[in-house]
Formats: C-alpha cells, structure tokens, sequence
C-alpha cells in the first residue's frame, strides 16, 4: 500500500474509485442501507480503510444520527479525508494504524470497503476477528473487495475485463496496464469461497452477497 504515501497518488485518489469499481456510488449506497437494517439511528460505526474518507461522507450524508470512528495507516490519506469530511467533523474520529489502532468499541455496525484485498490471508483473518470482536452480538458489517477465482484463465480472463471497464472509463491505456500488473503481482486477491470463510471463522454469520462488480465482490454478515 506505499501508493497511498505518494502525494501525487493522494490528491488524485477521489478520481480513481468510479473508474475502476462498477456502479462505485451505488455500492456505497446499498452499504448504508445494509447497515441500517439492524444499526440504530445514533449508531457508533467502524469503518477500517478509511482514508481518503469517501464511505465515511456517503455514511454520514446518509445518516446524520451515526458517529463514526475511521482507521487507515497512511497519514496523507487520513488528511485527505478530514478534507472530505469537514462538514461531518464532529462526528468523525480518525486514527492511524491498522486495525489495532481502532477503538474497543462496543460498535454497532462496521464497513471495510475497497481494503481486505491488500492484506495477506493471515493479515486479513486478524483483522476480521479484531472488527468482529469490537461490535455488538447480532451487528451488521459490510466487506468489499477484489475477489476472483482462483483459476489463472478465469482470474486473467476477468483481469482483462477489468482493464478494459477502466480503459472505457477514461483510464489511459499504460495506466491501467500498469494497474492490472500490479494486482497481479502485488495483491492478495482471494476467491470468494476463501474470503467467505474466512468471514464465518472470524465469527460472523449469515454471509450474504449483496454486490458483484467485475472483479469486486461485497458481502453483508452479522456478528
């Protein structure tokens, strides 16, 4: 993840999600009302990757009764979003660090959008037990990333495809080659029957999906 200590990567990063992530604003949207169902209306809310802040404004445009906590490693990142988030900053704390860096909580609903995918299997499983262990029994949470099967023709077939949605996004074509090589290379990207127990073993139930994107998939679970 050092990108996301790269100014020039920082300042452009708001540009970068609705390109590459089908229907990025619609995800966030169905996310909001997924946690709705089950949080109340003054919800204390975790929310890990959080830089850049753009779940964290849809959430609290959305719900003006939630309170947010927000983790993300890179300070730029974070700055990004206190930008972004300046209307909403009574509400909204922001911590560096990992996942260990969040609140013990109890929370009552969490999201992790857009992150699972740059941590390692083992890395990952901490961090799903680490949120599940800081929300309340029967709390929603949210999860989206990359996700594919594991299969290399099917993984590069999908890959191409992914390439080809940014490049039909306005992408330059060495850019998103440039992308496409470095997931392929540098990320940790599961198949979703790996990412979904992964979910059950760090203690959730009821895993759902609730949106397929190209290579992205999200997950709705309870804890």
């Amino acid at each position: 993840m050092s990108h996301f200590h790269d100014p020039a990567m920082v300042a452009r990063y708001h540009e970068g999600p609705p390109k590459f992530v089908p229907g990025f604003a619609d995800m966030q949207r169905m996310a909001h009302v997924l946690l709705a169902e089950r949080a109340p209306p003054d919800a204390r809310v975790l929310v890990l990757g959080a830089g850049g802040g753009l779940e964290l404004k849809a959430f609290a445009d959305a719900r003006p009764g939630w309170t947010f906590d927000g983790v993300d490693p890179a300070a730029a990142m974070l700055d990004l979003a206190r930008q972004l988030l300046a209307p909403h900053a009574g509400r909204v704390r922001l911590h560096q660090g990992y996942v260990d860096a969040a609140p013990e909580g109890p929370f009552d609903a969490a999201a992790c959008l857009l992150t699972m995918h740059f941590m390692p299997a083992a890395e990952r499983r901490h961090a799903l037990q680490a949120i599940h262990a800081r929300l309340r029994p029967g709390s929603p949470f949210v999860v989206m990333h990359m996700s594919m099967a594991a299969a290399a023709a099917e993984r590069a077939r999908w890959m191409a495809r992914d390439e080809a949605f940014a490049v039909a996004g306005g992408v330059p074509a060495d850019l998103a080659r440039q992308r496409r090589e470095g997931i392929e290379t540098g990320l940790s990207v599961l198949a979703p029957q790996e990412d979904e127990a992964l979910l059950t073993h760090a203690g959730f139930t009821g895993v759902e999906v609730f949106y397929v994107g190209g290579v992205f998939r999200g997950w709705v679970c309870n804890s």
